[in-house]
């Protein structure tokens, strides 16, 4: 195949697919190819149990996309090819070993009332922080929705606020130092701690202080958002805006190197030895360290070398699925709650070892930390009538002592271990109610999917070296790559992990100007590139 489409796109990720939609609506036609025998890299959804059994596979949560323009403007029309989200209540349910609990619900007063059995002090600070939040939130959207290099930086944005030196110190701080310092009861501190982690970023470690307040504000003000039919109904919409346009996306069908051509890259080539020319501009969401082995090493310069060789991958998550009968229910005041979302911190001191056991390469089954996930709660259409999908995740390290080889050993204790700590909560959870499970250790997650590097779906740390201007790398944080031509999106970008279309709505951005239009003109018009 040469040359027959403008843009050629390594990559069906959700991110890749946002960027590809505004190309297509600019009237570019595109070729997108996915290695995996499904779209969505990790917004997919899949039998991986039972069938007729939905499970998100990653993702489950849409929260950082409903602030995109993507989805807020309606800009690529998702809404009109079926793309839906729900917002359960309650938000999410966090039970202590003591028979304490924390609920959270999506009527700020009613959690404000869960937090009152605690401390009335701590009322006042949860009101306090998510309003102090909602003095910044513009201003986080607008970082996370504009390339790098377009205007003002997050930093910038935060000084010209009113209350600018205050939010320098708390980006600076640690997400511990902000919770400890503005609550006092134990349950309440650790349900923070436990909420500012949900980006898998440890608690303890400084830089981490604005996660405090935008992972309990999101969840707030959005609840655990949810598309329905599961995570894979967000790329499935935006496959059929593309194919609406024209595009094509290809599953099952490796990119293995890129085609280069008098310094530029034109093209793919694929495992199966096929080359696939793009006329105008290749788009990669292959994550950066692979993409690196996809063109000879003396193309690439030295400093970007030395950027991808030195990425971290982050903590990586430990899952498993089960298709049950039906789902967890936790004991709340003489009867029973069930929730979307529900999480087991343990403590404050438990929620502050999960740093240093990932560090230390330690696989700690003692009391351990679960986000717990049962989405047909809100969305039955996930499973047969009746029936349950359950995702319980747990936080481990990719990296064992012997080598995450190792993985296949344990796995199975690691996931009983899991189990265990939930049934102390949710004793329903029965052998009998249990129809079926399927295992995800951090191994297996990039086994399933190789972006997944090093077991971590967010693609890699969020640490100040891997953020903002620096992600990939310094120098390379706009969208293009070193080789002319060649331009990456994906969790590797500005702004990383989640599901928030930032990073294929930015390099949208880049990629339409460098063809001589803008994601605005094409937005407002729909006209063809020029």
């Amino acid at each position: 195949m040469s040359g027959e489409f403008d843009v050629v796109v390594a990559g069906a990720g959700h991110n890749s697919l946002v960027a590809v939609a505004y190309l297509a609506r600019a009237g570019l036609s595109c070729l997108v190819l996915e290695a995996r025998p499904i779209a969505g890299g990790d917004t997919a959804t899949e039998e991986l149990t039972l069938p007729g059994f939905l499970h998100d596979s990653c993702s489950t949560a849409h929260n950082l996309i409903q602030s995109s323009p993507t989805l807020r403007e309606d800009e690529l029309g998702l809404r009109d090819h079926g793309l839906e989200y729900l917002r359960p209540d309650p938000v999410v349910h966090v039970p202590f070993p003591d028979g304490a609990w924390v609920t959270q619900w999506r009527d700020p007063e009613r959690t404000a009332d869960e937090l009152a059995r605690f401390s009335p002090r701590d009322v006042v600070a949860y009101r306090r922080l998510l309003a102090d939040y909602d003095e910044v939130t513009e201003a986080y959207g607008a970082d996370r929705h504009t390339p790098v290099g377009w205007g003002p930086s997050l930093a910038e944005r935060l000084a010209a606020l009113p209350d600018g030196d205050a939010w320098v110190h708390r980006r600076a701080a640690s997400a511990w130092e902000v919770i400890r310092d503005r609550f006092e009861d134990g349950h309440v501190r650790a349900f923070m701690l436990w909420m500012a982690f949900m980006t898998m970023q440890p608690p303890e470690r400084p830089g981490t202080g604005m996660l405090a307040y935008s992972l309990v504000y999101g969840r707030q003000r959005e609840s655990w958002t949810l598309p329905r039919g599961g995570s894979g109904a967000l790329p499935a919409a935006l496959i059929r805006v593309i194919e609406a346009r024209g595009g094509v996306v290809r599953t099952g069908v490796r990119v293995v190197s890129l085609v280069l051509e008098g310094g530029r890259c034109v093209g793919v080539e694929t495992e199966d030895g096929e080359r696939h020319l793009a006329r105008r501009a290749v788009l990669s969401s292959v994550h950066i360290k692979h993409l690196i082995g996809m063109a000879p090493r003396e193309v690439w310069p030295e400093e970007f070398v030395a950027g991808v060789d030195a990425w971290r991958a982050g903590v990586s998550m430990f899952v498993t699925h089960y298709a049950t009968t039906e789902p967890p229910r936790f004991a709340v005041n003489g009867g029973g709650v069930s929730s979307v979302a529900a999480g087991t911190p343990g403590s404050v001191e438990r929620m502050l070892r999960l740093g240093p056991e990932f560090r230390e390469g330690r696989v700690a089954t003692d009391d351990p930390v679960l986000l717990v996930l049962c989405p047909t709660v809100a969305d039955p259409t996930r499973a047969p009538d009746g029936r349950h999908t359950l995702k319980v995740v747990g936080f481990q390290p990719y990296e064992l002592p012997g080598g995450p080889g190792r993985w296949d050993e344990i796995k199975e204790e690691v996931s009983a271990r899991n189990l265990e700590q939930l049934r102390r909560f949710a004793p329903n959870l029965t052998d009998d109610v249990i129809l079926a499970r399927t295992v995800k250790s951090p191994l297996d997650l990039e086994r399933a999917n190789a972006h997944n590097w090093h077991g971590s779906c967010h693609g890699g740390d969020m640490i100040p070296e891997q953020s903002g201007a620096r992600r990939p790398v310094a120098g390379w944080a706009e969208h293009r790559m070193p080789i002319p031509g060649l331009y990456q999106t994906g969790s590797t970008t500005h702004p990383g992990g989640s599901v928030s279309a930032g990073p294929g709505r930015g390099a949208a951005m880049v990629m339409l100007r460098d063809l001589g239009t803008s994601l605005e003109e094409v937005v407002a018009s729909g006209r063809p590139a020029r």
